[in-house]
């Protein structure tokens, strides 16, 4: 049984105020002029985000500890403290040009939940618990959700220490300079089910003007690291036919991702999101290039089919333009199917919150990605205005965000009922 004191699990709510204020304060932290947040993994700026969670959860009676990668459990006990916990979480760190929500809404609507569970003395059967992983974006090292990939076993904790940015700083130095490696190794942490809230970032909830996105499930993905080499020339003494232009040949293969894209819409995508030219100098042919390739889709088939087509593609423009063509997978996350009892536990408490609701699938990649394939796992989203992410102008309705935390609220509580009924 459930330890109530004033409160039944039926009854608690989140305080909205509560979390829209903690959304704002944090986004102080690496704050900038245009109303984003640019904190990157293991800045300074990700260090002090770090200690406010820290000392936050601690108010609130948790106790907080983190592991050889840094990702961050902050433990509210429970009645059986040796049952793992339920958990929830997301992400604190930030694209360069992000907004205040995304991978944010998650672990402050988790904090939210912590705080009713405090306020109310509600106590529940496991201990509940919330994280923040380390590095989701991708943004400074990648590849993305690297720290939630070794906790599920995906990459080696050496692997991800040794990873560098792009000026060569290595992962594992930043970690231990902003003091957050711990001593626990990472995936030793048992847990007993995990829910992630998050920001749609896409356009179906606004556009359908539904409040709860019952996620799923997450489409597969792949990212490639495409180099092409041409040969550096003057621009007023090289005859066109002459050149070996690697920019150029470049721009058509960007081209041709986005033709292959279309060609396997309206469910795939394709993106080149970084690009590098050189010499980069106004009278020089450019002699290499670098840049990335994102192709998605909810079916791991159609990635494959369209890696083919575009490895091809690129190859044919590579021969016709005198350049030489070097791709590498840098990542490979294939579709996930969420636990269909946290998902249904997700529909219920949408129900039961009386939030017009429709179940989706998610387009970007999230920690919960991973997590599914070594816990019980659901996510829930809300809407954003104009679909629009990884940008400063990215935002959300506060009812929205309150009523995403009581349903994240509402199904940890049945997690907790339906779990480990024998312990």
């Amino acid at each position: 049984m459930t330890k109530q004191t004033g409160n039944t699990g039926s009854n608690l709510q989140i305080d909205g105020q509560a979390l829209w204020s903690d959304l704002m304060e944090t986004a102080r932290f690496g704050g900038t002029p245009k109303g984003g947040i640019k904190r990157l993994t293991l800045t300074d700026e990700d260090r002090q985000v770090r200690d406010w969670f820290t000392s936050t959860c601690k108010s609130l009676g948790c106790t907080v500890s983190f592991d050889s990668m840094g990702n961050l459990f902050a433990r509210y006990p429970g009645q059986n403290n040796t049952l793992p916990p339920i958990t929830m979480g997301s992400h604190l760190d930030t694209q360069p040009t992000g907004g205040k929500y995304d991978g944010v809404l998650g672990v402050l609507g988790g904090l939210s939940v912590l705080r009713a569970l405090h306020n109310s003395g509600y106590t529940t059967r496991h201990p509940i618990e919330l994280i923040n992983w380390t590095n989701e974006e991708g943004s400074r090292f990648t590849p993305p959700m690297m720290c939630s990939g070794v906790f599920a076993g995906v990459f080696t904790e050496q692997e991800v220490l040794d990873k560098r940015d792009r000026a060569n700083i290595r992962f594992g130095d930043e970690l231990e300079r902003i003091g957050y490696r711990g001593s626990e190794p990472c995936g030793q942490h048992a847990i007993t089910a995990y829910f992630e809230l998050h920001i749609e970032q896409g356009p179906i909830l606004e556009t359908e003007e539904k409040t709860i996105g019952i996620v799923e499930g997450v489409q597969g993905m792949r990212w490639y690291e495409v180099t092409v080499r041409g040969k550096d020339a003057h621009a007023g003494s090289t005859p066109m036919p002459m050149r070996h232009d690697a920019l150029v040949a470049s721009a058509k293969m960007i081209e041709a991702l986005s033709e292959i894209a279309f060609a396997h819409s309206p469910t795939a995508v394709g993106t080149v999101g970084l690009i590098e030219n050189r010499p980069n100098s106004n009278n020089v042919v450019p002699g290499e290039t670098f840049f990335t390739v994102d192709i998605r889709d909810p079916n791991d088939a159609v990635v494959l089919e369209m890696e083919s087509e575009f490895k091809k593609r690129f190859a044919d423009i590579a021969e016709a333009s005198g350049v030489t063509l070097d791709i590498v997978q840098i990542w490979d996350a294939p579709a996930v199917h969420f636990s269909p009892a946290c998902v249904e536990m997700v529909a219920v408490a949408a129900s039961e919150g009386s939030y017009s609701a429709r179940r989706m699938v998610s387009g970007p990649g999230h920690d919960a990605a991973y997590l599914a394939s070594v816990t019980p796992t659901a996510m829930i989203f809300v809407p954003c205005k104009d679909g629009l992410s990884h940008n400063e102008e990215e935002s959300i309705l506060e009812p929205d965000a309150e009523a995403g935390a009581n349903v994240l609220l509402r199904a940890v509580l049945k997690a907790d009922d339906a779990f480990n009924k024998d312990a």
